[in-house]
């Protein structure tokens, strides 16, 4: 099948040999046939050799590389990619592990496929696109999904009204392309918790903190805890299991609130261990007192863009210099930004002017980032994303 062909500018192709997946507007010097947005091109260097083909869209990211060959995009080409990441992720012990049934299938550029994201709870997978090219192959991508999982999959539910770029106006409504079970209860380390595909941030629930909320278990015993923005409460029953004397968790969201009441009562029924707050997080970190010793700041995303980005790294300063004044001698503070555009050390510098601040003595524990079904391609360090720190303050 022939594609419509971008031509780039001179020189412009060295990120591409290094097998960069993005391709700026900036780039392109011209068109062959004018694409439609989403639609697969093929782009070649100003002397007329192939390097790549990928999605066009408008915007500063004009081609999102799907292949760095000449082949054609088909029911088979979908197959092979979904396969090799369901290889990944059965390899890394995930996929049919009977007390883990939640993980990250498809990681945008980390597997690949940018623009998509497919996130697996028991028998749902639950796809977004953050392209307009993944949502214009969404019915592609499903039964593609449907073949290479067989029986491990029932439901496919694709949640992409948020986001979609704006401006492309696909007037996408969320809704399940196959199935349509109502049953949301997955499994994490042998926790169970609700999840809420339909209204809930990202997919439902944060898979990206599994391997973070596993080590938190390891030291909660004998500690009162404080999980900031719980949303789910996924950090809240690790710590419970984990022995802690009390938890509590707060969230601006009275809805999150009641998610996270729910997922404790599912594996901790009636035990008083644990409160929940809807509050702010800055008003609860003034009012309480030093009763916590071991805090987790896991705050939503400060900077979307990079503009944003010094707004963010005061937000990150405040909020860490309140929990370094307010925890207990001895006590552990995890925490994190899940912000692109807020690099390892741009957080680093944050949390220890924070600690500078407070003018106690801190140690790192233990550097986080995210989990291994969440991939990031060597050649596209955008990827990493999450960052996070495990302190122990003197």
């Amino acid at each position: 099948m022939a594609y419509k062909k971008v031509y780039l500018k001179s020189g412009k192709e060295e990120s591409l040999k290094r097998f960069h997946p993005w391709i700026f507007s900036g780039a392109i010097s011209r068109f062959e046939g004018e694409p439609e947005e989403g639609e697969i091109v093929d782009v070649y260097t100003s002397k007329k050799e192939f390097i790549a083909l990928g999605h066009f869209q408008v915007g500063s990211i004009a081609v999102r590389v799907l292949s760095f060959k000449q082949e054609e995009v088909n029911h088979d080409f979908w197959v092979k990619k979904l396969e090799v990441a369901y290889d990944l992720r059965k390899g890394i012990g995930l996929a049919g592990n009977p007390t883990n049934n939640t993980y990250r299938l498809v990681h945008g550029e980390g597997d690949n496929l940018p623009g998509l994201i497919i996130d697996v709870y028991a028998k749902t997978a639950v796809m977004q696109a953050h392209s307009v090219g993944m949502h214009v192959y969404r019915m592609e991508v499903a039964s593609a999904l449907s073949q290479v999982m067989g029986d491990a999959i029932e439901n496919i539910y694709y949640k992409s009204e948020t986001t979609l770029p704006f401006k492309a106006d696909l007037g996408q409504e969320n809704g399940f392309i196959k199935g349509g079970s109502s049953d949301n209860i997955a499994q994490e380390y042998g926790l169970k918790f609700h999840v809420d595909w339909l209204k809930g941030q990202k997919t439902g629930f944060f898979v990206d903190q599994r391997e973070n909320r596993s080590l938190l278990e390891r030291y909660a015993k004998d500690r009162s805890v404080l999980n900031m923005f719980c949303y789910t409460g996924g950090f809240s029953f690790y710590a419970m299991r984990g022995g802690a004397n009390l938890v509590h968790s707060v969230d601006s969201s009275a809805k999150a609130i009641d998610l996270t009441n729910k997922n404790v009562e599912l594996n901790f029924p009636g035990d008083a261990r644990h409160t929940a707050y809807a509050e702010d997080a800055f008003k609860y970190l003034d009012r309480m007192g030093d009763q916590y010793d071991l805090i987790i700041l896991d705050p939503p995303a400060f900077a979307k863009h990079r503009a944003a980005l010094h707004n963010a790294l005061q937000g990150y300063k405040k909020l860490n210099a309140k929990a370094f004044e307010k925890i207990k001698p001895g006590g552990i503070l995890f925490t994190f930004s899940c912000s692109q555009v807020v690099t390892k050390d741009n957080f680093r510098t944050a949390v220890f002017t924070a600690a500078a601040m407070s003018g106690r003595s801190v140690r790192i524990l233990h550097q986080l980032t995210q989990p291994a079904d969440h991939p990031v391609n060597i050649y596209h360090p955008e990827g990493e994303y999450l960052k996070g720190l495990v302190l122990y303050v003197e």
